[in-house]
């Protein structure tokens, strides 16, 4: 299997808050690993060093046989990252002047140099595949919150990512509007997508994950297989996590 993150003794520290601690973590070309534990523990830090939005201070990271430097070295395998993975955000950030049609083309024309034509018929694919093909010509303010997500998520498609990363993508939305972009994503996962999610929907990381990884203060104290981890976890961290979390 080729892999398409490898991370190595990976240290992030806050000023003097030591936020990831020798973390070492590989992802697999095709695999779904689903992150989880306590906020503040590290884990949205965790995968928004893989694209670069923060920098780590030693250790080493690879992206799909980038090489992505401590401290910002390195920008052009930076560059490089970025055009392969693609990454979904708690709230959407989508530009509210541009129509959501126009919203997914920016990236196919800025960045892939696709000509307008080809560009929009990207747009309109991946409306479709994320089942929200009517609401094209419609401004961000016009939509739901979960229609947003999955506006946000077809953008990160257009980039044609080796990895898409999600970083709890549904704590922003109302619990009707979960289910809509959760099944996007599931359907994303049948097809092969390389994905890392940050999240704290546990009936989902069951269900779609090959491995489930548990942060406790900046490190990995578990991880393993879905039913391995939820129904038999080794660390005590695990259990008292859980047993907070499913009791809900």
């Amino acid at each position: 299997m080729t892999q398409i993150v490898e991370m190595k003794s990976l240290n992030k520290y806050f000023g003097s808050l030591h936020v990831l601690e020798s973390i070492d973590l590989t992802v697999e070309q095709g695999e779904v690993v689903v992150i989880i534990g306590a906020s503040g523990s590290g884990k949205s830090t965790l995968i928004r060093c893989i694209n670069g939005l923060e920098e780590y201070e030693s250790g080493q990271l690879s992206v799909d046989g980038s090489r992505l430097e401590p401290k910002g070295g390195n920008q052009q395998a930076l560059a490089e990252i970025r055009k392969e993975v693609g990454m979904v955000f708690q709230q959407f950030n989508l530009f509210p002047h541009l129509t959501v049609r126009k919203n997914i083309m920016l990236a196919p024309m800025k960045v892939k140099n696709n000509s307008q034509v080809i560009a929009n018929a990207t747009a309109e694919r991946l409306l479709s595949r994320v089942g929200i093909s009517d609401q094209a010509d419609k401004y961000p303010s016009q939509l739901s919150g979960g229609q947003q997500q999955r506006v946000a998520i077809a953008r990160a498609l257009a980039m044609e990512p080796r990895l898409m990363l999600f970083d709890e993508p549904t704590s922003a939305l109302d619990p009707e509007m979960i289910g809509e972009v959760l099944d996007v994503m599931r359907e994303l996962a049948k097809e092969g997508m390389t994905m890392m999610v940050v999240t704290h929907e546990m009936g989902f990381a069951r269900e779609v994950a090959d491995r489930v990884i548990y942060i406790h203060e900046g490190k990995i104290v578990e991880e393993g297989k879905p039913a391995d981890v939820f129904d038999n976890p080794r660390n005590e961290r695990t259990q008292a996590f859980l047993s907070r979390v499913l009791a809900h």
